[in-house]
């Protein structure tokens, strides 16, 4: 009975590394969210530099659109943050907007509103 249990725990951890995970963030994916502990005002400053200068693709957050709602900075910065960071990631662009974003590995999307994820 006890060699079983070693033979037992390898089967299981194997099994455990196999699952997929159910949050879309099984491969590696990260998204680029708004910081929830930044203030609106300091979010709206990089809400509108993400989607002016920074290129952030903008579109899905404006009225009548998957990602207007719920219709919050937090919710939009988190958008376009991702975006941008998705877009630039690659070519040295960080997830920062002066301390108002962080990385995440839990997908954000919800309903509709799909968040990109480039590997």
């Amino acid at each position: 009975m006890i060699t079983a249990v070693p033979w037992l725990l390898s089967l299981v951890l194997i099994l455990v590394a196999l699952t997929p995970r159910s949050d879309g963030g099984g491969q590696g994916n990260q998204w680029c969210i708004a910081d929830e502990q930044t203030a609106a005002d300091v979010l709206q400053v990089a809400l509108d530099w993400a989607c002016g200068a920074g290129g952030a693709n903008c579109s899905m957050i404006q009225p009548n659109k998957p990602c207007y709602l719920p219709n919050t900075v937090k919710d939009h910065a988190s958008y376009a943050f991702n975006s941008y960071w998705q877009k630039h990631k690659h070519q040295g662009g960080t997830c920062y907007f002066n301390a108002a974003a962080m990385v995440t590995d839990l997908n954000p999307s919800h309903d509709a509103c799909q968040f990109e994820s480039l590997p």
